[in-house]
C-alpha cells in the first residue's frame, strides 16, 4: 500500500469534537506520511486548521442552514471532484455508508451502523461510545494504522507570542478562568454550567489567595463576562487580568491556555484545548459524562457533585432538566482541586 494518499476525513461537530478527532488524523498521517489530508467539517469549526498543520485543506458544510439532501449532494460533488483514495467518516448515521459509496474512494471506513455499512464500507468498525471520545474516534483507524490512540495535541510555537507572554513556559502562579459554553448549546436547551455568581466566588477566592487570575471568553460569552466583571468587589477587580476580547482567534486562545499553570472551565471547547496543550485543567461537569470527555490523567480533573441522576445529557435525554441539581457546587471544592 503506497504511503502517498489523498485522504478525506469527515467529522461534523463543534471545535471540541474536532480536537478529539485529532489523534485519528495524527495516526493516519504517521502511517501515510506523504499523504494529503482534507477535513470536511462545519463552518463553526474551521479554526481547527490553525491548530493542526497536518490538515492541508478543509471543506465546510453548513449542516444547520441547508437541507440534508443539499448537504449530501454537495459532499458527493466535492468528493468526486477530488478523487480521494481514502475516506474516513466519524458519522454513525445509517446513511453514511451510502455517502461514502458515492465518494469513488477505494478505501471507505466508518462505523458499523447496520447492513449498509457491512455491504458498502471497506471496513465497518464497531462503535464503542463507552470510552473517552478521542479513543472512540481512533477506533476507526486502529486496524488501518496499527497504532494506539494518543491524547489530542496542539503545538504552540513560542515564536508566535501573539499575546505578549514572552519566552516563559508558564506564567507563575497563574489561573485562567474560562466561564463560557457555546451559545448553540444554550439554544438547544443544554445547560452545562452555573451562572456568574459562582464564578465571582471562585475568582475572588483565588485573588484573595494571591493568585494571578486571568479571565477569557469567546464572542458567545459576552453576557457572562460582563456579569462577572460587574459583580467583583472593586478592591479585587483591579487585580483581575481581563483577556476577554484579546484572543482574536482559536490559536490565540490556545496560546493563552498553554501559558497558564491551571485553567478552570466548564465542559467546553477550551477544556479540550487545555488537554491538547498540556495545561492542568479543572473542568466542571454537570449533566455530561466526564468519562467520555476527559482522558484518565491526573493533570485533567473532572469536578462533579453527588447528584444521583447525573450524567444524563445525551445518553438519557437531549436537553437538561429544569432542576439542575448537578450544577449546585461548593466553589471551595473546585478551587481545592487546583492546587
Amino acid at each position: 500500500m503506497s504511503d502517498k494518499k489523498n485522504i478525506l476525513f469527515i467529522n461534523f461537530g463543534g471545535i471540541g469534537d474536532e480536537i478529539l478527532f485529532l489523534p485519528t488524523i495524527f495516526s493516519v498521517k504517521e502511517k501515510f506520511p506523504d499523504s494529503k489530508i482534507t477535513l470536511c467539517l462545519e463552518p463553526r469549526s474551521k479554526g481547527i486548521k490553525s491548530l493542526c498543520p497536518l490538515i492541508d485543506e478543509t471543506f465546510c458544510v453548513d449542516m444547520k442552514n441547508q437541507s440534508k439532501y443539499k448537504t449530501f449532494f454537495s459532499i458527493v460533488k466535492f468528493m468526486r471532484s477530488q478523487k480521494f483514495d481514502m475516506v474516513i467518516s466519524s458519522g454513525a448515521n445509517k446513511f453514511i455508508p451510502i455517502l461514502l459509496l458515492f465518494s469513488g474512494a477505494k478505501t471507505k471506513i466508518g462505523y458499523n451502523s447496520g447492513k449498509l455499512a457491512e455491504l458498502f464500507l471497506s471496513k465497518a468498525v464497531t462503535l464503542n461510545q463507552n470510552q473517552y471520545a478521542a479513543d472512540m474516534y481512533h477506533d476507526l483507524v486502529k486496524n488501518l494504522t496499527g497504532l494506539e490512540a494518543k491524547l489530542p495535541y496542539i503545538k504552540i510555537t513560542s515564536a508566535a507570542d501573539i499575546l505578549g507572554f514572552g519566552d516563559k513556559y508558564k506564567e507563575e502562579n497563574s489561573v485562567l478562568i474560562h466561564p463560557g459554553v457555546s451559545k448553540m448549546s444554550v439554544q438547544k436547551g443544554m445547560v452545562k454550567i452555573f451562572g456568574a455568581s459562582k464564578w465571582i466566588e471562585i475568582i475572588e477566592n483565588l485573588l484573595q489567595r494571591e493568585k494571578r487570575v486571568f479571565l477569557a471568553g469567546g464572542p458567545d460569552d459576552e453576557e457572562i463576562i460582563k456579569q462577572i466583571l460587574d459583580g467583583i468587589s472593586p478592591n479585587l477587580k483591579s487585580r483581575l487580568l481581563n483577556y476577554y476580547g484579546k484572543t482574536k482567534s482559536l490559536y490565540d486562545l490556545a496560546e493563552l491556555i498553554s501559558k497558564m499553570e491551571v485553567m478552570i472551565c466548564s465542559d467546553s471547547a477550551p477544556m479540550h484545548i487545555g488537554v491538547a496543550v498540556g495545561t492542568k485543567t479543572v473542568a466542571i461537569f454537570g449533566p455530561t459524562d466526564e468519562k467520555k470527555l476527559l482522558p484518565k490523567n491526573p493533570n485533567f480533573i473532572a469536578v462533579t457533585n453527588n447528584c444521583d441522576c447525573r450524567p444524563c445529557l445525551w445518553d438519557k435525554r437531549q436537553t437538561t432538566c429544569e432542576y439542575l441539581h448537578c450544577l449546585n457546587f461548593d466553589t471551595e471544592k473546585i478551587i481545592n482541586y487546583c492546587f
